[in-house]
């Protein structure tokens, strides 16, 4: 059974995740025209969904999928839109293979935050 307090959380850690999300495409679409290097984005996603574990721990991985959620559904709503994108080839198969990237780097990013927070939750004697 999942505890009261993980529900009553639960809006503040899904719309922190958003925002981060929407921040990143953002940048990843209206900053310097859509020339942002894949590099600044992949930087700016790790280091959310690191806050996001450093902040709530184990349960951080609730705003981490949704900030990575944003990157490649915004991907996916260009598309189908056709509207130009940054991504080249804008084909749903380069959509899926950037999904499966930022889904690994937001997971490492997610893990290295929970093992920040550890240290910081335990007690000092």
């Amino acid at each position: 059974m999942v505890p009261t307090a993980f529900w009553s959380r639960l809006p503040v850690r899904v719309t922190a995740g958003l925002v981060a999300g929407a921040a990143i495409v953002c940048m990843d679409n209206f900053a310097f025209e859509g020339e942002v290097s894949p590099i600044v984005i992949v930087a700016m996603l790790l280091a959310a969904t690191a806050t996001a574990g450093a902040v709530w721990g184990r349960r951080g991985w609730v705003p981490a999928a949704a900030a990575w959620v944003c990157v490649p559904l915004a991907h996916v709503i260009k598309h189908v839109l056709g509207l130009r994108d940054t991504l080249h080839p804008n084909t749903y198969v380069s959509i899926l293979y950037l999904a499966v990237f930022t889904l690994v780097v937001a997971t490492v990013g997610t893990g290295l935050g929970v093992l920040l927070h550890r240290p910081a939750a335990r007690p000092r004697a």
